[in-house]
């Protein structure tokens, strides 16, 4: 890859990351228009890194307090909120670890083509909308309960089909259960940081094992620009989608699908 094509594939991992238009599904588009060589494993373990360190950094309250909580749960104590929403995550986090242990490889082999893009991009859109449009807004994060951490941990392990979203359909399945806008957002990129950390270094060993010369400079680049990008694209996530909604990105999705039917047919 060039220098641009690096930066380039960068920034679009970062904004996609947790924007619910889903990252997989563009890193998948982009070198397809193009005609791009694909980007291959270093490149996607540097820009995932890239994508943990912006969610570290932005949600470093959030995490240290999920770290004493998780310390509270080890001690026997599961009272607090810190301590639900740490057991939470690690319970939440079980169902996409187990489907990517015994599923990525398949997928990758067989639902990486812009048709599984488009059915996914429009079918999680509606679902989106629908999630938007009728589920109640009448509980905030310090209501999760066990129950619903793991149904929405179920619903991350979908994003690994790619068009999927990991933030839109775990976004979705929250706002289905009820939860504000903003506080849906919030479980979701908590959630991200154990499934991310996890794909990262399952990655990383792949990328150890192989024999080909690794770019370090090219990775370097990788890295920083999808982490600035990332920690950009939660701000204003963050910022706006109490007001705005899932709506835009929404119909960014279904416009997405509609311009790849057109150009395959």
């Amino acid at each position: 890859m060039t220098n641009l094509q690096v930066i380039i594939l960068a920034v679009v991992q970062g904004l996609t990351e947790f924007l619910p238009i889903s990252s997989s599904g563009h890193l998948v588009l982009v070198p397809y228009f193009f005609d791009w060589q694909d980007q291959g494993l270093a490149f996607d373990v540097a820009v995932h890194f890239g994508s943990l360190l912006a969610v570290i950094l932005f949600f470093r309250k959030d995490i240290a307090g999920l770290i004493r909580g998780g310390f509270q749960v080890l001690g026997g104590n599961v009272s607090t909120i810190e301590s639900r929403l740490a057991l939470g995550i690690a319970l939440g986090t079980i169902p996409a670890a187990l489907a990517g242990l015994l599923l990525v490889d398949w997928i990758e082999a067989n639902l990486r083509s812009p048709t599984v893009i488009v059915a996914t991009l429009s079918g999680y859109a509606v679902l989106m909308i629908l999630a938007d449009r009728f589920g109640k807004r009448e509980r905030d994060i310090s209501d999760m309960r066990i129950s619903d951490a793991f149904l929405i941990g179920v619903a991350q392990a979908l994003a690994l089909v790619p068009g999927t979203s990991r933030s839109g359909v775990t976004i979705t399945a929250g706002r289905f259960l009820g939860f504000e806008r903003q506080d849906a957002a919030r479980f979701s990129f908590l959630l991200a940081v154990p499934v991310i950390l996890l794909a990262t270094g399952y990655s990383l060993i792949g990328l150890l094992q192989q024999e080909t010369p690794v770019p370090w400079g090219q990775l370097g680049i990788g890295v920083v620009v999808s982490a600035i990008v990332a920690y950009l694209s939660i701000e204003f996530f963050m910022r706006f989608v109490s007001r705005i909604g899932l709506l835009p990105f929404a119909i960014y999705r279904l416009a997405l699908a509609g311009i790849i039917v057109y150009v395959l047919v």
